[in-house]
């Protein structure tokens, strides 16, 4: 323990940038987005060690008051930017079909089977008559596995 702290007191740039690159490394594994700012911070506290050495105390406050200020104006500012309002979720590919065209393979009584992305799926007409077999409709929405055409 007397060897880490002499490390520490002689170069605390070294055990920031370790810390971050936990916090980094962990991030990777886990892939939650949420350990990505405790890493810039430790890192941003070790940048600032090389500049002056305030100390122990302040340096874990400091990376106290940034991890949680920069947690907080991630998911404030930077997670509505990325997901827009009309990106589909990447994790669910259907999503990905509304506002394409299908081709029309049955219908009747506003129910049927329409070909699109390379699958057969089931439809329902949203308004106006069914359409006829071979026909092109656009997809205006999903419900399950249940396309909506019109």
């Amino acid at each position: 323990m007397d060897g880490l702290m002499l490390f520490y007191a002689t170069h605390p740039f070294w055990v920031w940038l370790a810390v971050a690159a936990i916090f980094l490394a962990a991030e990777v594994a886990t892939g939650t987005g949420w350990l990505l700012w405790p890493a810039a911070s430790a890192a941003v506290v070790g940048l600032m060690t090389l500049v002056v050495a305030p100390g122990l105390a302040i340096e874990v406050g400091l990376f106290a008051v940034l991890t949680i200020v920069a947690t907080y104006l991630a998911r404030r500012f930077l997670q509505p930017a990325l997901e827009g309002p009309h990106q589909p979720d990447l994790n669910d590919p259907t999503l990905r079909l509304i506002g394409r065209d299908c081709e029309v393979l049955a219908f009747e009584n506003g129910k049927g089977r329409v070909f699109a992305d390379g699958k057969e799926w089931a439809a329902v007409v949203q308004d106006g008559p069914p359409p006829a077999v071979g026909q092109r409709v656009m997809i205006v929405a999903i419900d399950g596995a249940v396309l909506t055409v019109r």
